[in-house]
């Protein structure tokens, strides 16, 4: 297995291997067809070759992977398929390329960069809230979406072959976690921004509270299964936020905390923080902008939102502290912040 296996919806598995001038693609132990790899780089890859049988089009994934993924410079993967017209355009259709043009006897796929990471399917691990049809409802006097029931396990896994690591975000366990979380919190440096050290079952309590909130998923980060985060993401609709600006009905925001000091600074915090943003993007279509609302004076951690593309709209004040607007958009983080500028 490669770092980019995918299960497909039939139970059959992709994957992809790239050499200096062809790449392969396996469907299960098969190889289902060996395509050219033009000479150059740079921003656009083209291959070319025949694609004899046809699967579901997102077997085409694994295989821009592998591009997308190990070349941080790459735009766009150009593929030159002679297959059926149905299979090009069910591509389409399906997010795997952007658009499909004939070319003589064979079709073009283009597969831009921008849409390749908005795909879920390589990175999301269990279902996301995308299914929930709108439904709206009240509670705490706001009126906002039905959200859906809080998954369980790890939600997101992906590799990072720059750092031969995979990062994973799971949902939080209150008799797994609850020694970390509770370590975390009391350390000065976070009880200054989080105001929460306290006792065990203090803790305990509120990590309960989040688990049983609707509007939160709180999640425990960790780099090759070794926890280093806690992040407390929510639906801005119904948070204390909503009131301060013109909130959609699917914005996300996060409070976070990096409490393993084994995994503190610059070196790993472009890391986190574009896969805690890839996730929730991913979660749901629908969800065009992270929100944050950090203490006005934790400016170096505001500094580092904003170098990961959310951009300060304004201060303002909850009645506990002051606090930084701060907002990242699904077009700036796919076009300028993805994963792949990370390392």
């Amino acid at each position: 297995m490669t770092a980019y296996t995918l299960t497909l919806n039939n139970g059959r598995t992709a994957r992809a291997e790239l050499h200096d001038d062809r790449a392969l693609l396996w469907l299960g132990n098969e190889i289902l067809t060996e395509l050219a790899l033009e000479p150059g780089g740079g921003e656009q890859i083209r291959l070319s070759g025949a694609l004899p049988l046809e699967p579901q089009p997102q077997a085409l994934l694994p295989l821009l992977a592998e591009l997308f993924c190990r070349r941080p410079q790459l735009l766009r993967v150009v593929l030159v398929l002679a297959c059926s017209r149905d299979f090009a355009t069910a591509a389409v259709r399906h997010g795997v390329a952007t658009e499909v043009s004939a070319d003589g006897q064979a079709w073009l796929l283009r597969c831009e960069r921008a849409t390749f990471w908005q795909q879920p399917a390589l990175w999301l691990t269990t279902p996301s809230s995308a299914g929930m049809a709108l439904d709206y409802v009240v509670s705490g006097g706001k009126r906002h979406p039905r959200r859906a029931p809080t998954p369980q396990g790890v939600v997101y896994r992906r590799y990072l072959p720059a750092l031969d690591s995979t990062i994973t975000l799971r949902v939080a366990e209150l008799d797994r976690d609850l020694n970390a979380f509770h370590d975390w919190m009391n350390q000065e440096r976070v009880h200054r921004f989080w105001e929460l050290a306290g006792d065990k079952a203090s803790h305990a309590t509120y990590l309960q509270a989040q688990l049983d909130d609707p509007k939160v998923v709180p999640l425990i980060g960790e780099f090759d299964g070794e926890a280093f985060a806690y992040f407390e993401t929510y639906w801005a609709k119904e948070d204390r936020i909503a009131p301060f600006y013109d909130v959609a009905d699917f914005d996300r925001g996060c409070h976070v905390l990096v409490g393993n000091s084994r995994h503190r600074g610059p070196a790993k915090v472009t890391v986190w923080m574009r896969a805690l943003s890839h996730y929730l993007f991913l979660d749901d279509p629908r969800t065009q902008r992270i929100v944050g609302e950090p203490r006005v004076d934790n400016s170096r951690f505001i500094a580092y939102l904003q170098s990961q593309g959310f951009g300060k709209l304004k201060e303002f004040d909850f009645p506990h502290k002051r606090s930084a607007m701060v907002v990242l958009e699904r077009e700036a983080f796919a076009g300028q912040y993805g994963p792949w500028g990370e390392e």
